[in-house]
């Protein structure tokens, strides 16, 4: 199946098509880090503009408060360019590979159907934690990694990453690979995991009528199973975090701060999904700490292991969360029956699908539009053409995917519009790790 069958009638010759082709949106987003990078702003974490504290662990030192630095792609700046750039191009591709892939999905899964017979496509789905699973039986490791969703995790490891180029003190040595490793199995697996799982556990009961596949609806998992493993991976996000903030100093200078960012995640994690609270119950309380956690929180994780948190950090990661609710009220369209039933107010039952379509769309670009402009004001121009640049291909996602149809099209509209999302997070990111906004 080609992209054209995914795009509105009469567009297969027109500039949209063009630019929603897979070499068209890799080299796309290529060149948007490559402005960047020419810039020397991904050059500021590749550098060796290190202090270090009393605790022996290096803090923030912008590239500002220093004499502005000549262009330089050799060595080490060299492969921190071309890391963003290519990380770029591999975004784009997997996006609209998945898009392919989605759309082919339900081609090939209507055969099936026909044919009863399609376990192979739903259990690569089932293993990722993604909808359209198959009933068929599976080994517990399995169930216990669908629970885990790792569809959710990259998100996340990105965010991470945020955190790391924002410090401005990331350098290529096996030290900060193995802390960027461990940062990212705390965010990911960890505490992603957590969440997922304990979100599935208490919507149970709003499953089995949206997703009576998933594991605990369908009884592949029983309750001491769920929580033996919610507890596990809680402990193992927790313990970890601690064992950073010992190996780094901060647990013996007072203050364990990865410690406390993981502490407050699982804690919105579990009032997000949990009563009494039970924040999701309500779409904007519940989208909003869904958008906190992949937004701020794991640039937290990231800013504190390599620099160290600010009020302006905190500040600013706040507010672009706002942004991620558009996104999450995309994954509330294929449960509004269920939400409905259930007393659930989600943003697409309180307001409707039309409207919803256009808030998801409103809030994703005018935060965006926000951001780039607070760069400009800092004077981090090349940075906010590259987040306008990374723009473009989600107005055309939102156009001619969600805006068409949000119900048959939320798969594809994640697929072809989150990494570019996501990367313009990268990109403010590089621009305060190139500037004295720490």
């Amino acid at each position: 199946m080609h992209v054209d069958a995914m795009l509105p009638k009469g567009c297969a010759n027109s500039p949209m098509r063009r630019l929603m082709s897979l070499p068209g949106l890799a080299v796309y987003i290529a060149l948007a880090f490559s402005v960047c990078a020419l810039d020397g702003s991904c050059l500021s974490w590749a550098g060796p503009l290190r202090a270090t504290s009393g605790a022996g662990r290096h803090r923030s030192v912008g590239l500002n408060r220093l004499a502005a630095p000549a262009i330089d792609l050799s060595g080490d700046s060299r492969r921190a360019h071309l890391l963003w750039v290519g990380a770029g191009s591999c975004a784009a591709a997997f996006a609209l590979a998945a898009v392919r892939v989605g759309g082919q999905k339900r081609q090939i899964s209507a055969r099936h159907q026909a044919q009863g017979a399609h376990k192979g496509e739903g259990g690569v789905q089932q293993l990722l934690g993604m909808k359209g699973a198959t009933d068929e039986e599976v080994p517990l490791w399995k169930i216990r990694l669908q629970l885990t969703k790792p569809v959710t995790w990259p998100p996340l490891l990105l965010g991470v990453v945020c955190g790391t180029c924002a410090s401005g003190n990331f350098t290529w040595s096996t030290e900060d690979f193995a802390l960027l490793a461990i940062a990212a199995f705390i965010a990911g697996p960890c505490l992603t995991g957590f969440t997922q799982t304990i979100n599935d556990w208490y919507d149970r009961e709003i499953d089995a009528v949206n997703e009576p596949y998933r594991p605990i609806p369908s009884g592949k998992i029983t309750e001491s199973e769920v929580w033996q493993q919610i507890y596990v991976l809680l402990f193992t996000g927790l313990a970890s975090s601690l064992a950073v903030d010992y190996k780094l100093g901060h647990l013996q200078a007072g203050f364990p701060t990865v410690f406390f960012v993981a502490l407050f995640g699982s804690f919105l994690a579990y009032i997000y999904s949990a009563p009494p609270l039970k924040l999701k119950v309500n779409g904007w309380t519940g989208g909003y700490a869904l958008a906190f956690s992949y937004v701020a929180l794991p640039w937290w994780c990231g800013q504190a292991i390599f620099g160290e948190l600010t009020p302006e950090i905190i500040l600013l990661t706040a507010f672009y969360s706002i942004a991620a609710i558009g996104i999450s009220i995309v994954n509330d369209f294929k449960s509004m029956d269920g939400d409905s039933k259930l007393g659930l107010d989600s943003i697409p039952v309180m307001y409707g699908a039309d409207t919803a379509k256009y808030l998801t769309c409103g809030l994703i670009d005018a935060i965006q539009l926000c951001i780039a402009a607070w760069l400009v004001y800092i004077g981090q121009m090349s940075y906010a053409l590259g987040l306008l640049g990374l723009m473009v291909p989600q107005l055309v996602a939102q156009k001619v995917l969600l805006l068409e149809d949000p119900f048959a099209n939320d798969v594809k509209f994640q697929a072809s519009s989150l990494p570019f999302f996501q990367f313009g997070i990268a990109v403010t990111a590089c621009a305060i790790g190139a500037s004295p906004y720490h």
